[in-house]
């Protein structure tokens, strides 16, 4: 439609300058007429919609230079005024489309069937149909359809859709792997941990197909000008008119006046930092959110996930009288036939570190407590204190001094003594240090830990790390209240990855949601989700949101500046309609082209990795 409006319009102008070639002068002014009639019904269909809807935009001047040109004789300058509009419309939908084309990427992403392996044969399902537990054959070029762990061959995966990087990574057996990313490398297999309706992809996708339909309004800002704009406009033209009483000077006033600064640079600078976004693993739902990411004066960080790893990490490992890798290579051997999380651990560190793991024998286990088995013909142990002490000859005592709050220490036991212990626990980030500064450097003014463990691991979590306060043995109300109480200083951000933190989430001013593991309710909540698990992505939207907001109010600044030059001369003869026509359209396009460098800009920052803590911290 929009294509056809600016092609008939640009052709009518064509037409009618060329009448004169052709011995139809007459029909000149007719052609033009009849050439922008179209384009003021478009507009005017527009602005009844929109009053309806209780939306008052900037619309309305376009639609009055139209008719005033129309009513005083300028077809010319009507017609002008059409083709402008009309391109300007166009050229929003374009650069709409352009923006979104990075969410839009993701979409197109989506795995329609798999390769499943059954009974001994290989044959291509639906991915609807996959369930926890199939075995799947992954081809050099496939999607991954669902969540699972390697099984056989080493996975050489393109997560560039997910996570922005442009290298491939590479997966052990053992290893887990994400729906939604490509296999760059040569076929392996894996088993599924979920059906695919359950994966992560799957979650990504309806974020991206939610904030697609959204009706969040893009251009609030450009609203908050409209009857200021409006008004002056109005004031001009009507000064214009008492002291000249020539209604032509009107009409050019009107002329300059048509606001497409206002309409289209504003939305296409926001659309650009959501496209922008996008590309580097951030899902921000909306213009009011890039607006919002922008005046950030506070944040408020949940721990478990977002702040930490938010899961088991092998921290330390301890031995008497048997090498370190012995006992870790022996406990891990053992694990290899239990389903606890601890265990998967375990085993999945071992293989990450190439041991070679033997298959244990005579194996007894004892849910909660720990498991004993023979590994190359040795009695081996391995759980609690309390399990490895009753079923060793010797008494068991930690191996390390003082056990950090909240670690978890295995016990491991060799043919009837103890001889080891794995020390594990939650990690705080890498880079959480530098991160938390570069995020004081963008103004944050304050940083506020709110969680539900206990305050000593708490305390421990955050030490040196500079918060201004931390807050532990949180309900999701109490955490919701604190994002309350932190408002009242400045705007909030609030980031978070659990159903508890949803709450909080929606309390804040922006809620940032870690939607890589996270859970769907924190998600929904949310304003921002990061779709991949790196909190520096936060750093990274508050940079594009900054960028974009200062390149929208750019835009307005230099159009509406320009424009009320315009408008000036008009009003004391300098300009005629269609010069002002022709000056408003390098107005807009000088607009537009200052909204899309939303689109690009200054690489975005991405903190380099930094040094592990060694704080470990329960889950």
């Amino acid at each position: 439609m929009r294509g056809a409006l600016i092609g008939a319009t640009a052709l009518g102008l064509c037409a009618g300058l060329a009448s004169p070639w052709i011995g139809l002068s007459a029909w000149r002014a007719t052609v033009w007429t009849v050439s922008a009639i179209p384009v003021l019904v478009a507009l005017l269909a527009q602005i009844v919609t929109g009053l309806r809807r209780g939306e008052f935009g900037l619309d309305i001047v376009a639609a009055f230079s139209m008719i005033a040109a129309l009513s005083t004789g300028e077809q010319l300058a009507a017609v002008v005024v059409a083709l402008m509009y009309a391109g300007g419309q166009f050229l929003e939908a374009y650069a709409d489309r352009s923006a979104r084309r990075e969410m839009t990427a993701l979409l197109s992403r989506v795995p329609l069937v798999a390769m499943r392996l059954h009974d001994g044969r290989l044959e291509e399902v639906p991915v609807d149909a996959l369930a926890s537990g199939d075995h799947l054959l992954i081809r050099q070029g496939d999607p991954v359809p669902t969540d699972g762990t390697v099984t056989d061959g080493v996975a050489i995966l393109d997560e560039s859709a997910l996570t922005g990087e442009a290298m491939p990574v590479r997966r052990s057996a053992g290893e887990s792997v994400s729906s939604g990313v490509y296999n760059a490398g040569d076929t392996f297999t894996m088993v599924a941990s979920r059906p695919a309706a359950e994966s992560t992809f799957a979650g990504i996708v309806r974020l991206v197909e939610a904030a697609q339909q959204s009706k969040a309004p893009m251009s609030r800002l450009a609203d908050r000008f409209a009857m200021a704009f409006l008004l002056l406009t109005a004031g001009i033209a009507g000064l214009a008119w008492y002291f000249s009483g020539d209604v032509i000077r009107v009409v050019a006033v009107l002329v300059v006046a048509t606001p497409c600064p206002l309409i289209l640079a504003v939305p296409i600078a926001f659309i650009a930092g959501l496209s922008r976004a996008a590309r580097h693993g951030i899902l921000i739902k909306g213009g009011s959110a890039i607006e919002g990411l922008a005046r950030i004066q506070r944040l408020v960080l949940d721990k478990t996930g977002t702040l930490t790893d938010g899961r088991p990490n092998v921290l330390a490992i301890h031995a008497n009288g048997v090498s370190d890798l012995e006992v870790f290579r022996l406990a891990a051997s053992l694990d290899q036939v239990s389903k606890h999380v601890v265990a998967g651990t375990i085993v999945e560190e071992a293989r990450r570190r190439g041991l070679e793991l033997s298959l244990p024998t005579e194996v007894v286990e004892t849910p909660g407590d720990g498991i004993i088995g023979r590994v190359d013909g040795r009695r081996v142990v391995v759980g609690g204190s309390g399990f490895v002490s009753r079923n060793t000859i010797c008494g068991v005592s930690p191996m390390s001094a003082h056990p950090d709050a909240g670690s978890l220490v295995v016990m491991v036991g060799l043919d009837g003594r103890a001889v080891g212990e794995i020390v594990l626990g939650d990690r705080i980030r890498r880079g959480m240090s530098g991160l938390l500064d570069d995020l004081r450097r963008r103004g944050i003014q304050r940083i506020v830990l709110a969680t539900g463990d206990r305050r000593d691991i708490a305390e421990a979590t955050v030490t040196g790390l500079g918060f201004d306060a931390v807050h532990a043995e949180l309900s999701p109300d109490q955490k919701t209240e604190i994002v309350r109480a932190e408002r009242k200083g400045g705007r909030v951000m609030m980031v978070g990855d659990g159903i508890n933190d949803a709450p909080a989430l929606a309390a804040a001013d922006i809620g940032v949601a870690m939607g890589a593991r996270g859970a769907a309710a924190s998600s929904e909540a949310a304003d921002v989700v990061l779709l991949v698990d790196r909190l520096n992505r936060v750093l990274v939207s508050i940079d594009i949101a900054k960028r974009s907001r200062v390149i929208a109010y750019q835009s307005v600044l230099l159009g509406t500046g320009l424009s009320l030059i315009g408008m000036i001369a008009a009003a004391f003869g300098y300009l005629a309609p269609v010069q002002g026509a022709l000056l408003q359209e390098a107005i807009d396009v000088a607009a537009i082209a200052n909204a899309l460098r939303a689109l690009r800009g200054p690489a975005a920052n991405v903190l380099p990795v930094a040094e592990v803590s060694a704080v470990p911290v329960k889950r």
